[in-house]
């Protein structure tokens, strides 16, 4: 067991004052914030697109309507989710995934298509530019001495 004189002390003037110590947030680069500027705006139009799926009656034969907006629905809070792990390069892939997906939504609705591929190119911009300014921001910090 632990007592409280084993957790570690919070210093400086907050301490003393009383309040709750602030913890830093961790620095985003350029492409993780960019890249979930983009996938967050398509969350909500990959909503819509699934709602726009249901009002069409677009689904296969056999399929119910409101599978829509579960499709629309689930890709969407997934790519929500996955704004959260931009920072390793598995996410900016898994990014590059929801991008396919939303094109192959062109075989129900063609308009899907043309969705995914706006958004798809706002996200190339996104991670590649994005990329470039975090190595040249990197190269300035390395040469400063930062």
């Amino acid at each position: 067991m632990s007592d409280a004189s084993d957790a570690p002390q919070a210093s400086g003037p907050a301490a003393a004052a009383g309040r709750p110590v602030r913890r830093s947030r961790r620095a985003r680069g350029a492409a993780e914030s960019l890249a979930s500027v983009v996938l967050g705006f398509e969350a909500i139009v990959v909503f819509l697109g699934g709602l726009a799926l249901y009002g069409l009656d677009a689904l296969p034969a056999g399929i119910p309507a409101w599978w829509g907006i579960v499709l629309g629905s689930v890709l969407a809070v997934l790519m929500i989710a996955t704004t959260g792990v931009l920072r390793y390069r598995w996410g900016i892939a898994l990014g590059w995934f929801w991008q396919l997906v939303v094109v192959l939504g062109a075989i129900w609705v063609p308009a899907l298509g043309l969705v995914g591929l706006i958004f798809g190119a706002m996200y190339a911009y996104a991670t590649i530019k994005g990329g470039a300014l975090d190595r040249r921001n990197a190269a300035r910090a390395a040469t400063n001495g930062d």
